[in-house]
């Protein structure tokens, strides 16, 4: 089974220019960081391609989600998103140009195939051409393979990723993958951030196919929140080590590649400096990153996982466990934001929700007595702590054996406002600051620490549809504007890192 573009695209700017000056409490340049460290912008199909009905590409469950009343915030759809799929040379190409950037990540999926697995060979021709032209101007392709845009007939043919049949279906897709690209792409993923599409879009029902049992089944149709995270969970990792298990036997050795996984990590920090908070902090890293990254490394989930949640945590068999254990050459990490986390010690929490975030026994925020953990961007759940990232990354480090990672996304958005004119939505000081911020504690995390580090990811080169936020967010480098030809134009930012990437 292929994709034909939703999956996501991550522009790897893998430069090896250098530096930036500019006047920050602390300085840093592109030379500060290693030699042949990565840097890269990131983004998906989904939020960027649009064409929705074109060349062949199939329906995505978020083609339905988001044409469903009431799902998007601002009651958008992507079925335009910032027209990438025709835009993509003489735009986005042009602006990677001019910015010195060297790598770009992508993604396939409807646009390759709907499910049914036959080949859309229109899907394939559009990405050998857009592979080519970025290798023709010296851009390294990143690809992840599924960002959340799963054909429509899989879901409806058998639930999705509740039925094991996804597994296969997945791993056929994968290796068509590899068969029409892995001779250019040297750099996969199999998921971006598995544990966001296991729960907003199977225990809290915010994301497709919004499915949860949550708030006494009052929010949505169908689902269960307290199992299919779980099974969902389970067969996301089955497919990913399927995936993996491929490319490692018939393609590594010819191809010369790498495979990894990304992963959504808010870094918690506990709410105060009682032992039952601390203990709750570990829980909550334990129900988001140890969830998937523990059997990626470990072969099995977190022992606090299996205690609270019982039989409803699926069992990996022993050929199982040995597929899914030591399944990635790189572990990508997606980090914005720190929040504080305590232990939940009533039962309120258990009989509203029954689900996984009731099963962590933990109460995660961004505010304690009323004062937030840091400046606010434009997103409810995004504050702004650099510190966080650091220490996110010593615990891989330190929990992990310190593998080799790479940033797969780092970034903030500002709102999108008819108030609010072009000029000075081009004045983002604040996303300057944060990138400059993010990125000093990432590089005293790599060269006082010790962490093993070898690329970072901005989201997002451009302005995009964001989901259930719809166009209301703004993360882009790059402003696109709506209203007129989806112009792009260079916010400040974008001037910042083309300094930082190329003077000195």
């Amino acid at each position: 089974m292929l994709l034909r573009r939703k999956t996501v695209v991550l522009f790897a700017l893998g430069v090896v220019l250098l530096v930036f000056q500019r006047c920050f409490a602390d300085e840093i340049t592109r030379k500060s960081f290693p030699d042949g460290f990565v840097f890269g912008t990131a983004s998906s199909a989904y939020q960027y391609e649009g064409a929705v009905k074109e060349d062949g590409r199939g329906l995505a469950i978020w083609d339905k989600f988001a044409h469903s009343f009431g799902k998007v915030t601002d009651f958008s759809n992507a079925d335009v998103a910032v027209d990438q799929y025709h835009l993509y040379e003489a735009s986005n190409l042009f602006i990677f140009f001019i910015m010195f950037f060297k790598s770009f990540e992508f993604l396939f999926f409807c646009n390759i195939t709907d499910g049914s697995g036959q080949i859309n060979q229109a899907g394939v021709d559009h990405y050998d051409a857009l592979i080519n032209s970025l290798l023709a101007h010296g851009i390294e392709p990143y690809v992840t393979l599924y960002h959340w845009d799963l054909p429509q007939s899989l879901q409806d043919k058998y639930n999705g990723w509740l039925d094991t049949q996804i597994i296969n279906d997945f791993a056929t897709y994968a290796e068509t993958c590899f068969q029409k690209f892995g001779d250019r792409v040297k750099n996969w993923m199999t998921f971006n951030e598995p544990h966001t599409l296991t729960v907003q879009g199977y225990d809290v029902g915010l994301q497709a196919p919004g499915r949860c049992s949550i708030l006494l089944r009052l929010f949505c149709r169908a689902g269960n929140s307290a199992t299919e995270p779980y099974i969902v969970g389970h067969n996301v990792l089955l497919s990913h080590a399927a995936a993996f298990d491929i490319y490692k036997r018939k393609y590594k050795a010819m191809q010369n590649g790498r495979v990894g996984i990304a992963f959504d990590v808010i870094w918690y920090v506990p709410g105060s400096n009682k032992s039952e908070d601390i203990d709750a902090t570990q829980r909550a890293q334990d129900f988001q990153l140890g969830w998937f990254l523990d059997p990626v490394m470990f072969g099995d989930y977190p022992s606090l996982m299996r205690t609270r949640v019982g039989d409803r945590l699926p069992r990996f068999s022993k050929l199982q466990s040995a597929l899914v254990k030591g399944s990635v050459d790189f572990v990508g990490i997606n980090h914005y934001t720190t929040w504080y986390a305590w232990h939940n010690s009533t039962s309120i929490i258990g009989v509203l929700l029954n689900d996984s975030v009731a099963d962590s026994g933990s109460i995660t925020l961004p505010w304690k007595n009323g004062k937030a953990i840091g400046d606010r961007a434009n997103s409810i759940w995004l504050y702004i702590v650099p510190t966080g990232f650091r220490s996110l990354l010593n615990y891989v480090k330190n929990n992990y054996g310190n593998p080799l990672v790479i940033i797969t996304e780092n970034g903030m958005d500002d709102p999108n406002s008819p108030f609010i004119s072009l000029q000075n939505a081009l004045k983002d000081e604040k996303r300057v600051k944060y990138h400059n911020d993010y990125l000093t504690n990432l590089l005293a995390a790599i060269k006082e620490d010790g962490c093993n580090v070898k690329g970072y990811f901005a989201w997002s080169l451009l302005d995009n549809w964001e989901w259930a936020a719809g166009y209301s967010s703004r993360f882009g480098l790059y402003f696109v504007d709506y209203n007129d030809k989806l112009k792009r134009y260079a916010k400040d930012s974008a001037v910042w890192f083309k300094n930082f990437l190329t003077t000195g």
